[in-house]
Order: structure tokens, then C-alpha cells, then sequence
């Protein structure tokens, strides 16, 4: 994954946390998996991955969701703007694209999860990566196993 020197910022909705970055990875992407889907309330999320030092919180901080024991989702606790997707022991941390102040700058060039993608997303022109098992081999039953998140179902009380 190459580092690309730049410059951006971006934020929330509401203005309470905005960022800097001065790298960005060659990877910018959507994910169609259910945690996703789930994390952005939407049919997936795009994201970008920065180099950690290549991020500095200029306002404010996201505050966190423990999506599993080695993730959480990072939003907006003003307005409720998805911000991140952090893997904590990935080198990277991924940003919501459509948090940059010019989100056109990162298009997306892969997708991932597609095992979650909606039917109407198969065509989209933009290379497909594959599933969760197969992208994410080594760690998806570790984060499968220790999923935080509500199943896609009610529940009499939760967590259960």
C-alpha cells in the first residue's frame, strides 16, 4: 500500500471534529460487509486508509464504538457522523471519504466485503477485492467471535 503526500481536512456534519492529514494510503475503498453497512447506516461505506502519523485532530475528538475486540468505529457524539474504521493493530486508520472537505479527491478503486454487497451494487466499475473471509483471512474469526454489534433481529433485552 503506497503513501501519498497530501494534503486534506475534513470533519462531522455539525463542525464539533474536524481533522488534518498530510499522507493518505493508496487505498482508497468501499466495504459492503453487514459491519459496515451497519456502521455507516447505509448499503456500504467508503473509506481511506492515513498512516497514524499522518493524522492530527484539529477539533474536537470522535468518540468510540467497540465494533469487536480488535475494531471500533469512531462518530461524531454531537451529530453522529461516521469518522472512522480503526483496526487497532493495523499501522493505518481509515477514514469516512465522505468526511474529506473534497471527498471527489479519493475515489474509491476497490471494493471489499462483497459478500454483504446489495444486487444492485454488482456492477459497479471499481475492482473488486472479495469477501471478509478472504480479504481479512487471519483476523475476521477473531472479530466475528468478539462482534459487539446488535444482530439483524430483535431482541428481547440486550446485550443478550
Amino acid at each position: 500500500m503506497d503513501r501519498i503526500e497530501t494534503k486534506a481536512s475534513g470533519g462531522c456534519q455539525c463542525g464539533a471534529v474536524r481533522w488534518h492529514v498530510t499522507a493518505v494510503n493508496d487505498s482508497s475503498h468501499i466495504c459492503h460487509c453487514r459491519m459496515c453497512q451497519k456502521a455507516a447506516g447505509n448499503f456500504f461505506a467508503a473509506l481511506i486508509g492515513v498512516p497514524r502519523d499522518a493524522l492530527t485532530w484539529t477539533r474536537g475528538a470522535p468518540a468510540t464504538f467497540a465494533s469487536s475486540d480488535k475494531a471500533s468505529r469512531g462518530f461524531c457524539r454531537d451529530c453522529g457522523t461516521p469518522l472512522t474504521y480503526d483496526y487497532h493493530e493495523s499501522r493505518h486508520i481509515n477514514l469516512t471519504t465522505g468526511s474529506f472537505d473534497e471527498p471527489a479527491r479519493f475515489a474509491p478503486k476497490m471494493q471489499f466485503g462483497i459478500e454483504g454487497q446489495l444486487p444492485a451494487f454488482a456492477n459497479l466499475p471499481i475492482q473488486a477485492e472479495g469477501t471478509t473471509e478472504s480479504t481479512m483471512s487471519s483476523v475476521v474469526g477473531v472479530i466475528r467471535a468478539s462482534n459487539h454489534q446488535h444482530p439483524d433481529r430483535d431482541t428481547a433485552r440486550w446485550p443478550e
